[in-house]
C-alpha cells in the first residue's frame, strides 16, 4: 500500500456474535533473516535462504554485504542465493549505510574486524543514539582496532584477520553483542571465549544464533561462564527461515483483545523464536491458547485479566502487552525490562508517554512500568520512527475508538506489509478498514 503522509486511523471491528476462524500469515523473522545472511556470507559456497523477510533491516544487511563482496541475489520473491566466503570480502568503496537496523551494526561491526581494510558503518539520526560501546570494547579486547567517538555508531573498524581469545562483557545492554562475536568466532584463528558479566537479556536471542551457526556446520557452545566458539569456519546450506514471532504478537493480540479466533501458522512449539512465548501470556491473562508443532491458535474471551509480567526474555513484546492493557480487567504491570531503553526508541518512556495520552494511569521506573485502565483519550499515537509502537498501538484501536497512527510507514523497518494484513482482517469481517 501507499503509506499516507499524516496520522493513520483505525475503525474499531464491529464484532459478531460468531465469527468464522482467521489465518494470519506472518513474514518471516527479521532477527532470523539477518543472522542467515550473515552466516551465509561466512560459508564457503552457496547458501540458499527461504522464507526470507525483505524489509528496511534485511535490506541494510543485504546492501552492506554486497558492499563487502558477497553475491546475493533473488531467487524467488522469499528466497535469496548467497555466494559466501571469507576469500570474498574486500574493503568497501564507501561508508556503509544502515539506517537504523540494531542487527546489521552489531552483526557486521563484529564480521567487519575479518574484512581486510577498514570498515566504518554509519546509520540514521536515530542510532547515532544507539550505544555499541561494549561491542566495540568486546572486539578491542581481541586486538581489533575500533574507533567510535561517541560510543554510538558510526564506528570505523579496521580489520583482516580474527584472533582467538577471552573477552568478557556485561550481559544486561543486549544480546546482540554476543550474537555479533558468536558468530564471527568461527573465522577466528582460535578459540574464542566469551565470558557474561552479570545477567544475559534476551538470552533466547543468543540461542537462536548458536542453534543456526551448528545448523552452518560451526562448533559452538555455552559454558558456566558464557559461550565458546572453535576455529573452522562455515559450510553453506539450504535453510529456512521461520516467521517473526514478534510481529506474531500482534496477530494473537489482536484475537485476545477481539474475541476472535486466529491461527499464525509457522510458529509453535518448537520454535527457535522466544518470543513464541508471548501466546503464554495471553492463556496468563484469560485468552484460549492452542500452541502445536507448527502453528499457534489464540480465541479472544470476553474480558481478559490485568496481571503481572517478568518480560526480560521476551522484551520485544513489551508494548504489544502494553497496549492491550487498556482492555483489560486490573492492573497489568511489566517487570525486568530496562534493556527496551536502547532500542530503537526508549521503548519504556515511549510507551509511558503514549498510554498517558491515551488517558490511562501509569506509574513506571527505570526497568518496569504499571498500567491502570481508564477510558480511552482519542489522541494520535506517536511511533516515535519505532515499528513496534505504530503496530502495537494499532492493535488497540481494533477494539477503542479514537485511535491514530502517527507515522504508519515506519512498518516498513521489519513488517511493510503489517497494514495490508489488518486490512485483511477487516475484509474477514466484511468491513472496510478505511484506510
Amino acid at each position: 500500500m501507499d503509506f499516507p503522509r499524516g496520522p493513520l486511523s483505525l475503525r474499531p471491528l464491529k464484532l459478531p456474535s460468531s465469527a468464522a476462524p482467521f489465518t494470519w500469515a506472518i513474514p518471516g523473522s527479521k532477527s532470523i533473516t539477518n543472522r542467515a545472511l550473515v552466516l551465509a556470507a561466512l560459508a564457503e559456497g552457496t547458501s540458499t535462504l527461504r522464507g526470507v523477510l525483505h524489509s528496511d533491516d534485511t535490506l541494510h544487511c543485504r546492501n552492506a554485504l554486497s558492499a563487502l563482496g558477497i553475491d546475493i541475489s533473488d531467487e524467488d520473491d522469499t528466497t535469496l542465493r548467497v555466494e559466501g566466503g571469507l576469500s570474498k570480502l574486500h574493503e568497501p568503496k564507501h561508508e556503509l549505510f544502515i539506517g537504523n537496523s540494531g542487527t546489521t551494526v552489531r552483526f557486521l561491526a563484529a564480521l567487519s574486524a575479518i574484512v581486510p581494510g577498514s570498515v566504518t558503518l554509519v546509520g540514521d539520526e536515530h542510532m547515532a543514539k544507539r550505544p555499541i560501546s561494549d561491542l566495540a570494547d568486546g572486539l578491542g579486547q581481541l586486538g581489533v582496532h575500533v574507533v567510535c567517538p561517541t560510543g554510538c555508531p558510526p564506528l570505523t573498524i579496521t580489520g583482516g584477520s580474527l584472533p582467538g581469545g577471552r573477552v568478557k562483557m556485561r550481559g544486561d545492554k543486549s544480546s546482540q553483542y554476543f550474537s555479533a562475536l558468536l558468530m564471527a568466532g568461527p573465522t577466528a584463528s582460535g578459540r574464542l571465549e566469551l565470558e557474561v558479566l552479570g545477567n544475559l537479556v534476551s538470552r533466547p536471542y543468543v540461542e537462536i544464533t548458536l542453534d543456526m551457526m551448528k545448523s552452518f556446520g560451526a562448533r559452538a557452545a555455552s559454558t558456566e561462564l558464557g559461550f565458546v566458539t572453535e576455529a573452522g569456519g562455515y559450510r553453506a546450506i539450504d535453510y529456512r527461515i521461520e516467521p517473526d514471532a514478534s510481529s506474531a504478537s500482534y496477530a494473537l493480540a489482536a484475537a485476545a483483545v477481539t474475541g476472535l479466533d486466529i491461527t499464525v501458522p509457522g510458529i509453535g512449539k518448537g520454535a527457535l523464536q522466544g518470543d513464541a512465548a508471548f501466546a503464554d501470556v495471553l492463556g496468563r491473562a484469560g485468552a484460549r491458547v492452542e500452541r502445536a508443532v507448527g502453528q499457534t491458535r489464540v480465541i479472544g474471551v470476553s474480558k481478559l485479566a490485568g496481571l503481572t509480567e517478568d518480560m526480560h526474555h521476551i522484551s520485544d513484546t513489551v508494548m504489544t502487552l502494553a497496549a492491550i492493557a487498556p482492555t483489560f480487567a486490573g492492573k497489568t504491570r511489566i517487570e525486568n525490562v530496562a534493556n527496551i531503553r536502547i532500542k530503537e526508541t526508549d521503548r519504556l518512556l515511549a510507551t509511558v508517554n503514549e498510554l498517558r495520552r491515551l488517558g490511562q494511569g501509569v506509574e513506571h521506573g527505570d526497568d518496569w512500568l504499571e498500567i491502570t485502565p481508564a477510558p480511552i483519550t482519542p489522541a494520535v499515537v506517536r511511533s516515535y520512527s519505532d515499528h513496534r509502537m505504530a503496530m502495537s498501538f494499532a492493535i488497540l484501536g481494533l477494539v477503542r475508538e479514537g485511535i491514530q497512527i502517527e507515522d504508519p510507514s515506519c512498518v516498513k523497518k521489519t513488517y511493510p506489509t503489517f497494514w495490508q494484513d489488518l486490512k485483511k482482517l477487516y475484509a474477514h469481517l466484511g468491513q472496510d478498514a478505511g484506510f
